[in-house]
């Protein structure tokens, strides 16, 4: 491996996890939820609206939410769901127990989005990603509902075309989603500096991979989840360890490599 540059151990990486037969996501651990968001044929609207409520809280728990206000409802229909006030949304995310952190917030993007597919997606929002669009064409898209931002966006792309499978006709738009996990793997790596703003991480992942920048999303989320935690980072578990010049500290190898990482594929 240290003939291997940073950019070609993420990428083999990417493309093993894009290679991957479909199979339903963990995306709560609870297996009903899980069951709901991976529906994508039947409750489109499910995955997209966690999409919108993972901000400011555990992800999880963000994810979460469709299932729960299906309990409370009886109901996670469409056209169940297009018959809520504002209001009743509001109660639903704020009674017993609030849902999220900030539930009047997610209460108001919940209903609008409901809204939204109801009117410009005919209550299919499965109509997002139909047809082979581009993946500007999705990512607009998302941006169009109240509360998405890029970050959201992408990462909704990139779930839909890594673990959903969904066809596109190209993935130029597909961005990482820049969250501390990202960021710090990034840093570590010496793929940009210290004290990179999250445009810098999305420019560089462009840099590195211009034909589908997103592919470093899940591997460097997964490295910074699971070994490269901000203390005590344990890169002899972690898959880059051998081209890290975090881990490596001076060594020989390919941490010299990491300011001419080459851009193309």
């Amino acid at each position: 491996m240290n003939a291997l540059t940073v950019r070609d151990v993420l990428i083999e990486h990417g493309k093993q996890l894009l290679a991957q037969h479909s199979a339903p996501v963990s995306f709560t651990g609870n297996p009903e939820a899980d069951v709901l968001l991976n529906n994508i044929g039947h409750y489109p609207h499910a995955f997209v609206i966690a999409c919108l409520m993972d901000r400011q809280y555990k992800a999880e728990k963000c994810w979460l939410i469709p299932h729960l206000v299906r309990q409370k409802l009886g109901s996670f229909e469409i056209g169940t769901l297009a018959g809520l006030s504002q209001e009743q949304v509001n109660d639903l995310m704020s009674n017993p127990e609030p849902l999220h952190r900030f539930p009047d917030v997610m209460a108001e993007i919940f209903h609008k989005a409901i809204q939204r597919i109801v009117t410009q997606y005919l209550g299919d929002a499965s109509r997002i990603w139909k047809g082979c669009p581009s993946s500007a064409t999705i990512v607009r898209r998302f941006l169009e509902f109240h509360g998405a931002g890029p970050k959201i966006a992408a990462m909704a792309a990139n779930i839909l075309v890594r673990d959903f499978k969904v066809p596109v006709s190209d993935k130029y738009s597909i961005d990482v989603s820049v969250d501390v996990q990202v960021r710090r793997v990034f840093r570590r790596l010496g793929v940009v500096r210290d004290s990179a703003s999250n445009d810098e991480v999305i420019y560089a992942a462009r840099e590195l991979n211009p034909t589908y920048p997103g592919i470093f999303d899940l591997p460097a989320w997964e490295i910074g989840r699971n070994w490269c935690r901000p203390r005590n980072p344990e890169c002899s578990k972690c898959l880059m360890q051998e081209c890290c010049p975090t881990a490596l500290q001076g060594q020989v190898g390919c941490a010299s490599q990491v300011a001419n990482l080459s851009a193309t594929c």
